[in-house]
């Protein structure tokens, strides 16, 4: 079998689909790409067994037929070359030879029969969505997601699906993060899933901010995206997410309202002297002023005070500053919204005029 191909034209969908191999792996198979040539189509497929990952593209062949390839080396040859190098590759037996102008390369081969395939979606529930869309919810949830965590449903990405809305939830147990859009999925019935980090992080990297649609699939065991020229698939996480609508504070009193480039400056200085552990931060509220401070085990500190539009009862209440600033970062308004019950209960934080998104923090004891 001869593929034989521009640089560039390889080069993306051999970016994506390796993305996801990776660099140890329980099965030699699994370093390897799936290399499928029908009539000009070449599909490429990667997978750890948790995502898989398949990218077509245009090419010319003199045969159909599957090979895999080391898919790393395959791609770091290929980012090797000059942009508008012409590729050939010669498949013959168990060795691969890979020309190109005056360079010539030799890879080792498998069998295409060994690799392994991800089942297909039986009676998938199906909906589509903007890539835009689909990008944002992930991108202002995704951080708050735990990492390796004994609670393994807490190691994803809640995805929620209604007739009427797709929200996206994640927490680690000390902070949740929400987002929701309102658009009409034509689902009869209401469906929760948990994607995993890995395959959260890949789709993050995948969708672009522009209009194309793209058509999810959920079933039992799976979530797959389609998109024009790539299909992305993940195992789902087998669990129970947590009722986060009862994380969600109702009604706090306290309400305190601020420029969220201002805030995110102050926490940014202040952050430097922060214990490097548990990142410990006081805030202490009164008439129009916040005042945050932290110090470390070296008796470092930092004080910085801003206004702010608050109108209440003077009280103090210690969070840790990553957690905040994460959730300032993920807030696209001018000014946010910090409401609070008491020094003991978790602050809602949101944007002025944004309600589709809401970021939960946990107090710490200071």
């Amino acid at each position: 079998m001869k593929i034989t191909a521009q640089r560039e034209t390889l080069l993306k969908p051999l970016q994506i689909v390796s993305s996801v191999v990776e660099r140890r792996q329980t099965s030699p198979i699994l370093a390897n790409t799936l290399l499928s040539v029908t009539g000009k189509v070449l599909t490429l497929t990667g997978t750890d067994l948790e995502v898989e990952m398949v990218a077509t593209t245009e090419v010319d062949s003199d045969q159909d037929g599957d090979i895999t390839l080391p898919a790393r080396k395959l791609m770091d040859l290929c980012k090797t070359l000059p942009d508008g190098a012409k590729i050939e590759i010669n498949i013959e037996k168990e060795r691969a030879t890979i020309r190109s102008g005056r360079s010539r390369f030799t890879l080792t081969t498998l069998p295409a029969v060994e690799y392994p395939n991800i089942e297909p979606i039986e009676t998938p529930v199906s909906f589509r969505l903007p890539q835009h869309q689909l990008k944002q919810l992930i991108e202002q949830t995704q951080f708050a997601m735990a990492q390796q965590d004994v609670r393994y449903y807490l190691n994803g990405m809640m995805l929620e699906i209604t007739p009427q809305h797709v929200t996206t939830v994640a927490t680690d147990g000390h902070r949740l993060a929400y987002s929701s859009i309102s658009c009409d999925t034509g689902v009869t019935d209401s469906r929760q899933v948990i994607v995993p980090r890995k395959g959260v992080t890949e789709l993050q990297r995948l969708l672009e901010v522009e209009d194309t649609p793209v058509e999810i699939q959920i079933g039992k065991n799976h979530i797959r995206l389609i998109l024009p020229s790539v299909t992305f698939t993940s195992k789902l996480i087998d669990g129970k997410f947590p009722d986060y609508q009862q994380v969600i504070p109702s009604n706090p009193g306290k309400k305190m309202v601020v420029n969220r480039e201002q805030l995110h400056q102050v926490f940014n200085r202040i952050a430097v002297l922060s214990n490097e552990k548990f990142r410990g931060m006081r805030l202490q509220l009164e008439s129009n002023l916040l005042r945050a401070s932290v110090h470390n085990p070296e008796q470092e500190e930092a004080e910085e005070e801003i206004e702010v539009s608050y109108q209440g009862d003077e009280f103090e209440i210690g969070f840790n500053i990553g957690y905040f600033m994460d959730a300032l970062s993920a807030i696209r308004s001018d000014d946010v919204q910090v409401a609070f019950t008491d020094s003991n209960h978790s602050c809602l934080v949101q944007g002025v005029k944004e309600e589709q998104s809401r970021y939960v923090i946990m107090p710490m004891r200071l």
